[in-house]
């Protein structure tokens, strides 16, 4: 099922938009990995915000519908804003 799912992936989007998908899917990846294994939260709040444009650009390339950028718009804006905020925390935390 998967493999013909792939298959008329392929067919619609092109072979070009399978490199970038799977780009962005390794990028997501890599980031989940540091996100899980570095010690430093600040630290981790950079690979956050990377796996945030790594899911946003998975949505529109996987979902070629015009919707889909709203909704990458939409996931990335509120996936930085929470980012942010957690990092305003800490820092504010830090002072005292």
């Amino acid at each position: 099922f998967l493999k013909v799912l792939l298959e008329n992936h392929r067919k619609t989007l092109g072979e070009e938009n399978m490199i970038v998908e799977t780009i962005c899917a390794l990028a997501a990846v890599y980031a989940v990995i540091r996100i899980i294994f570095e010690k430093s939260t600040l630290k981790k709040l950079a690979y956050l915000n990377v796996l945030g444009f790594a899911v946003a650009g998975a949505i529109v390339l996987l979902l070629p519908h015009p919707i889909t950028i709203g909704a990458a718009v939409a996931y990335f804006v509120g996936a930085t804003l929470e980012s942010n905020a957690i990092a305003s925390t800490l820092a504010i935390g830090g002072e005292e």
